[in-house]
């Protein structure tokens, strides 16, 4: 396997993503998997939570 030279421009789109995250999202704010992942469940969390409380006051 060749090194690549220290001076040669590093194309890797996963650069700055913490490591164990092997993919990058694309999506802006969200550079890895496991902030869109807490941010999903987050909602789902919300929304549960909203629908308890509405259930309770439209009773």
């Amino acid at each position: 396997m060749k090194r690549a030279p220290l001076d040669a421009p590093n194309d890797n789109p996963a650069d700055g993503v913490p490591p164990g995250d092997d993919e990058v999202t694309g999506l802006p704010g969200f550079r890895t998997w496991r902030r869109v992942y807490l941010f999903v469940f987050g909602c789902f969390v919300l929304a549960v939570v909203f629908l308890a409380l509405f259930s309770r006051h439209f009773a």
